[in-house]
């Protein structure tokens, strides 16, 4: 066997259409509440946030839909993406496991990101939006929102949590260099941002509360809508273009995939490679086993409660039922930032609770060993959140290898880890430590 092996799609290759797993699932997902009625959510109000072309395929019931020929043009920027076999890796383990990565990481802005921000810009900018705000973690997703937004003559304001802004200083120097506003979060600009400032000065921000700044500065601003990168169902559609494309790749490569993993934050990168693979389990009866891989720190679907929940830490936004640690909690400063939030996406909720796959919580220095091991093998330096995704990858070629069985296990390497070096600098320094619930 080659000591690489990829499996390439031609441009033309690229998916045409968008898979909405709200079409085949046996039981319909619960609606998002209103946060004063507690009634559901009817498209007029979300119309104050969101344009209404994306609040249709929020609410959509279709199984496919179109992407614009726009979107499509700027996606073949970096789509279709390779698939890889990890040879090398499955020597240094001594696996029988044949272990194959999807590797998003070769975007523009380093991640899987731009899958969604392309399209959003897109469609807002159809709809009349001027200007954009958003909230970012890590800042992949403030990258490629903000690199979307140049692509279609949007402005940008990003609200970076606090502790990333100044962990991933190159993170906050691309959104700027793409254009956009970058504030850390909880920032002075916001009423709630100072609000929490007065409380905590030294306040290190979560997800939850750069959602709260960016959504009151859209209702704020002329011209303004705001933008979600995980979550919400209309990005887990965009994001389907990723299990859509592996599909064909593993049927290059003549392998069907016994276990499919994917690291999980909010939810958007594992449903872009897991929903078209729970598709095939729902209709044709695949037994593919599919795992999410969430930080340890913050562990939403393996300790938090299903129920509904705000989205953000001032409950502003719509009641989603959801598996969540709770709204007002505060995650430690893990290096995964785009991990670190309380809830997760109500699709892939809704896929734990009815059976579709499974999730396994990951503690830090687990998954940054995982992600020199892959490094030491490969050559790819992963983000750290796409670590988790490879620890439980690795786990799982492992017990093949004590249990002597050859099965097919494929994995989505999400983004990335160059402008994440100071992070690897602090695992490889030792001053790296577990944290969470539990530990």
């Amino acid at each position: 066997m080659s000591q690489h092996v990829q499996f390439l799609l031609r441009a033309e290759e690229m998916p045409a259409h968008w898979y909405n797993l709200n079409a085949d699932f046996p039981e319909p997902l619960p609606p998002p509440l209103h946060p004063g009625t507690r009634e559901p959510v009817t498209p007029d109000l979300m119309t104050a946030l969101f344009p209404e072309n994306l609040v249709q395929q929020e609410m959509s019931p279709e199984r496919h839909i179109e992407i614009p020929g726009e979107v499509r043009e700027v996606l073949s920027l970096y789509r279709p993406t390779p698939l890889l076999r990890a040879v090398r890796l499955e020597r240094a383990l001594r696996t029988p496991a044949h272990l194959y990565y999807k590797y998003e990481g070769n975007s523009p802005a380093g991640s899987h990101k731009p899958n969604t921000a392309i399209p959003q810009a897109y469609y807002n900018k159809v709809a009349g939006t001027k200007r954009l705000a958003t909230e970012t973690g890590a800042g992949q997703w403030g990258s490629s929102l903000s690199m979307a937004c140049q692509v279609f003559g949007l402005e940008c304001t990003v609200y970076m949590v606090k502790v990333s802004f100044h962990q991933k200083p190159y993170r906050k120097l691309l959104m700027q260099t793409y254009g956009a506003t970058v504030h850390a979060s909880p920032s002075p600009y916001t009423e709630y941002g100072r609000k929490v400032l007065a409380e905590d000065p030294d306040c290190l921000g979560s997800l939850g509360l750069a959602i709260s700044e960016a959504i009151e500065d859209t209702a704020k601003t002329p011209g303004t809508k705001y933008a979600l990168g995980s979550v919400l169902n209309h990005v887990c559609l965009h994001q389907t273009v990723i299990g859509l494309e592996t599909i064909r790749q593993m049927q290059m490569a003549g392998e069907e995939p016994d276990i499919v993993i994917g690291c999980a934050g909010g939810g958007s990168n594992f449903a872009g490679i897991a929903f078209p693979f729970v598709q095939r389990k729902l209709q044709a009866g695949a037994k593919t086993r599919i795992i999410a891989a969430e930080p340890a720190s913050c562990p939403s679907l393996t300790q938090g409660e299903l129920r509904y929940d705000f989205g953000d830490t001032a409950e502003t936004t719509p009641l989603m039922m959801m598996h969540t640690l709770g709204h007002k909690f505060m995650p430690p400063s893990i290096h995964a930032g785009g991990l670190r939030y309380h809830g997760m996406a109500p699709m892939v909720s809704h896929c734990l609770k009815l059976g579709l796959i499974d999730a396994r919580a990951v503690p830090q220095l687990k998954a940054f060993e995982s992600g020199v091991l892959f490094a030491r093998s490969e050559g790819l330096v992963p983000a750290p959140e796409s670590a988790h995704g490879i620890a439980v990858a690795i786990q799982e070629a492992i017990r093949c290898r004590e249990e002597g069985r050859k099965q097919v296990i494929v994995f989505n390497l999400s983004g990335n880890g160059l402008l994440d070096l100071a992070a690897y600098d602090s695992y490889l320094s030792g001053q790296l430590q577990d944290s969470g619930p539990g530990i």
